[in-house]
């Protein structure tokens, strides 16, 4: 088996995701189990060197308190506005990433933690997209091991069936 054997099967693994309107915006919310505990999760959400290794949203900082942040999703890319608005360590962190909201609560659970997000955005056609771009996204963090592997975003998660999981999450959005 290969390291990118082991990212495809967590990223087939299953993920509670629910659409949810939300006044004039909408909400996406994905829940996943991790064999992580909280405090690693923690690590892995607010610290730019594992961000890096798993997310498209990349701070220049550590998300550790609030206050102003930028991010980009790779280095040559113009920045986004990531404000941290929350900090709550192991548990809550919200922030936005340009105008999405997202807040992530992590939630104790017998070996390992829960990892709830909810992101608020306005585009309901984009729900799948984003719905499938953070399956794949979350699937890499539950693979991680501090082994060498790249991130899976952009056209790498081609490669990881984005395309397959987009199109499950519209056709049971519409």
């Amino acid at each position: 088996m290969t390291r990118d054997d082991v990212v495809f099967g967590e990223i087939q693994a299953p993920v509670d995701a629910v659409l949810e309107r939300d006044g004039e915006r909408w909400t996406l919310v994905l829940r996943r189990r991790f064999r992580h505990d909280e405090k690693r999760l923690w690590e892995m959400l607010v610290d730019p060197a594992h961000l890096r290794r798993w997310s498209p949203v990349v701070p220049e900082r550590p998300l550790t308190s609030p206050g102003p942040a930028t991010c980009r999703e790779n280095p040559g890319d113009e920045p986004n506005d990531a404000e941290v608005l929350v900090v709550e360590p192991p548990h809550t962190l919200v922030h936005r990433w340009g105008d999405d909201l997202l807040r992530w609560t992590i939630t104790p659970a017998e070996g390992g933690a829960v990892l709830e997000l909810r992101q608020t955005f306005d585009d309901r056609a984009a729900a799948a997209s984003y719905a499938a771009g953070w399956q794949v996204c979350l699937g890499r963090l539950a693979a991680e091991d501090d082994s060498p592997r790249e991130r899976v975003t952009g056209p790498r998660a081609l490669d990881y069936g984005w395309p397959d999981l987009r199109e499950r999450y519209d056709a049971a959005w519409r």
